[in-house]
């Protein structure tokens, strides 16, 4: 059995304020190991690394976007952090590309010690403008199967939320089933909860087949969703926030 797999569940968002908003959309997401790649694009039939495929994985399409190995960019960031996983694995969770295309705006990355236990936690976040930017945060050695982690927000995510928010995230790390929620407060209250929940599935053919069958084209449709939203969010009334410029670094460490 290999350390890859697909999570099929669904993604909700609930926005508390300025205006009630809530949404729910059914997806799915690949755990991809690092490690695995080539070994997934030889054996598999629907999914390649690198070229097109049903579904396909490159390396480009996250992290400084410039080609070079995700391992090795992942490896450099843990490195900064003073973090030193000793070759362990690195996990990805996220959308492949569907046809060629592909929009995430959240991947998350599970960075392991050889021993299996979680080193760190790494969130990388695209926005819709073609910026992005990571936050990098270790995790609890006695934190368990469940994940608790905080962090300013720094980085324009959508023009209909304020800047000033601090990021509480929840990992349920990848087993028989993953979650990831996150919940914006501000001033101590909760402004809007955003959560991924998926159930794994072996990584076949026949699993590919079944997971585009039940939800064909689902990459296009993320980024369709994104702004039919908007447009809700916009005849809701609530105003547009200021784009300010990211930050300075592609990753921002959380230092424990």
């Amino acid at each position: 059995m290999t350390r890859s797999a697909v999570y099929t569940g669904a993604v909700v968002h609930r926005r508390m304020k300025p205006r009630a908003h809530a949404l729910r959309y059914r997806c799915f997401w690949f755990l991809l190991d690092l490690a695995e790649l080539e070994a997934l694009d030889r054996r598999l039939r629907f999914f390649s690394w690198r070229t097109f495929n049903l579904f396909s994985f490159r390396d480009a399409d996250h992290g400084g976007r410039t080609g070079e190995p995700l391992r090795a960019q992942v490896d450099r960031m843990l490195a900064e952090a003073g973090i030193d996983i000793a070759g362990g694995s690195v996990q990805i969770l996220c959308m492949p590309r569907v046809l060629g295309y592909v929009f995430n705006p959240l991947s998350v990355y599970f960075c392991r010690r050889a021993d299996g236990t979680l080193a760190a936690v790494l969130y990388e976040v695209t926005n819709t403008f073609g910026e992005r930017h990571s936050y990098l945060i270790p995790a609890d050695p006695d934190a368990g199967g469940a994940v608790r982690q905080e962090c300013d927000k720094l980085f324009y995510v959508s023009p209909f939320m304020d800047m000033d928010l601090r990021y509480e995230f929840r990992v349920s790390q990848p087993g028989d089933s993953v979650a990831v929620a996150i919940r914006g407060v501000q001033a101590g209250e909760p402004v809007i909860v955003a959560a991924l929940t998926g159930r794994r599935r072996e990584l076949t053919d026949v699993t590919l087949l079944r997971t585009f069958l039940a939800h064909p084209l689902v990459t296009a449709k993320v980024i369709a969703a994104i702004h039919w939203e908007a447009l809700k969010l916009w005849r809701k009334g609530v105003g547009l926030r200021p784009h300010p410029a990211p930050p300075a670094r592609p990753v921002t460490i959380v230092r424990s």
